[in-house]
């Protein structure tokens, strides 16, 4: 028998998640980058555990402090959240776009939500390197809702929309809103950076302790530069916005534009972001990166599994209290501030 190194057999392990989480609350809390403040600039969706508040202290342990979560595995109470879509009617008003799941086999029973990655290099490589799983208190962002150009979206690696001819469509992404009609919905994607500086659980950006080596989608990422040389795993989310209701083109503006609009008040697509606030138990994730299971495999109910799950029944049941009570589903202004009234 020929014995590998230690760094060698640590580098080895091929692991990738994909999992569904249910909706945990929508409304204006943001702990990241405005921790504190209730309600926040504008509304979220947010997955996860249920130590979500306005205020997440970083020297709490989330994975310590949550008591259930969203998510299928049932140790990971991290926190996920993205803005949320609205509909503009001609008449000026505006409806929140529903979620549904992904691919029924999937996320079987689950409400709304969002599918999370966690890969590696690649789908099927970490590119023979260590993946070092991130730690209490880590968090981050990507994009930025103040972003309002083609070119400064340009600059978010993987930050894409698709138009979906069915729930499993892929490819043909664009910076921008569809601006057509989607048969099937819009599909946001969000690709976080993977490279750590190796020391901040933060930065006051909530990026530059970060470096973004990826390519877009699930391309393989290039080697982490010598300013944050720790790999870590690569996280996305796929959102589905059910459009349906809104395709027909009597709805949409006379000029034909596209209807569809962020919280954040954006039109075009650009400002498209998304938060993270890591919260899995103990070494759960690591556990699971130094393994080689692959998408399901890595729940316990199958051969390979090293995660434990949980019933749809089990995540759609953990929810938090509303703490800003205001019509987030639909309004007749859209800015913050319209006229001394408040608006979502």
């Amino acid at each position: 028998m020929k014995w590998l190194p230690v760094a060698a057999l640590a580098g080895s392990a091929q692991a990738a998640l994909r999992f569904g989480c249910s909706t945990l609350t929508v409304q204006r809390l943001d702990p990241v980058v405005e921790p504190g403040n209730a309600p926040s600039a504008h509304v979220h969706q947010i997955v996860g555990g249920n130590a979500f508040n306005a205020t997440v202290d970083p020297s709490v342990d989330v994975g310590q402090r949550a008591t259930c979560t969203t998510c299928l595995y049932s140790e990971d109470f991290s926190n996920y959240w993205t803005a949320v879509l609205y509909f503009r009617a001609r008449n000026g008003s505006y409806k929140r776009v529903p979620q549904y799941p992904n691919a029924p086999s999937l996320h079987d029973g689950q409400k709304a939500g969002m599918t999370i990655y966690y890969t590696q290099e690649s789908f099927s490589s970490n590119g023979n390197q260590k993946i070092t799983a991130f730690k209490p208190g880590f968090r981050m962002t990507v994009g930025s809702p103040a972003t309002n150009s083609r070119e400064g979206a340009e600059k978010f690696h993987g930050l894409r929309y698709t138009c979906l001819q069915t729930v499993l469509t892929r490819g043909s992404e664009t910076f921008e809103l569809p601006k057509e009609p989607c048969p099937a919905g819009i599909m946001a994607i969000h690709h976080f950076p993977a490279c750590w500086d190796g020391k901040n659980l933060d930065s006051p950006d909530h990026q530059s302790h970060m470096y973004n080596t990826g390519k877009g989608g699930f391309q393989v990422a290039a080697s982490c530069p010598a300013s944050h040389p720790v790999r870590m795993p690569q996280v996305a989310y796929e959102t589905l916005w059910n459009t349906t209701e809104f395709n027909s083109r009597e709805l949409w503006p006379e000029d034909g534009s596209q209807p569809f609009v962020w919280s954040t008040g954006d039109a075009k697509g650009y400002s498209t972001h998304a938060d993270y606030l890591f919260g899995w138990k103990g070494d759960s994730l690591q556990r699971a990166m130094d393994s080689n299971c692959f998408f399901q495999d890595c729940g316990t109910d199958r051969a390979k599994g090293v995660l434990k799950v949980q019933t749809p029944a089990e995540k759609n049941a953990c929810t938090i209290k509303t703490t800003v009570n205001e019509d987030i589903d639909g309004c007749e202004c859209f800015q913050l501030r319209v006229d001394n009234r408040i608006c979502c």
